[in-house]
């Protein structure tokens, strides 16, 4: 027989050190957090020891229904670690950085920006738009009157 090479899918899993993103109704959503212990399938415990006071998310119990799974790990975080522990950790790892580089972070920050536009910020914008159009379909026309 021959060898046989078993790989692990690269799914996000619900590990400890595994960053969240909690959603849901509570005063926490949209903050980021990492889980720090796994109480059954269907909660976990989770510290959020953020610097920026608008990302962190005091030690509490969330259900799993109610986070998204971020790509980004803490490693070799230890089983219930303390808030201090997990603070030097996070900040080791950069995770702040990594969060506010990521895609997922500026589609969110647009959305944000986005929904505080005024009507004339909208108009503003709308104006942008069409120049932008305008201005290429001018280079299109030139590109396709050269040819």
């Amino acid at each position: 027989m021959g060898d046989a090479t078993i790989e692990s899918p690269s799914w996000r899993l619900v590990e400890v050190g595994r960053i969240v993103l909690i959603q849901g109704e509570g005063p926490y959503t949209g903050r980021l957090a990492t889980i720090v212990e796994i109480i059954d399938h269907k909660r976990a415990l989770v510290d959020g020891p953020s610097s920026d006071p608008k990302l962190a998310v005091p030690r509490q119990a969330v259900r799993l229904s109610d986070v998204l799974l971020a790509p980004f790990v803490i490693p070799k975080l230890p089983r219930t670690a303390r808030t201090g522990v997990v603070k030097a950790a996070w900040e080791k790892a950069g995770i702040d950085a990594k969060w506010k580089e990521s895609n997922w972070a500026k589609r969110k920050e647009q959305r944000e920006r986005r929904k505080a536009l005024t009507d004339f910020d909208r108009f503003k914008v709308m104006r942008l738009k069409k120049q932008r159009l305008f201005e290429q379909r001018k280079a299109l026309a030139k590109v396709k009157a050269s040819a």
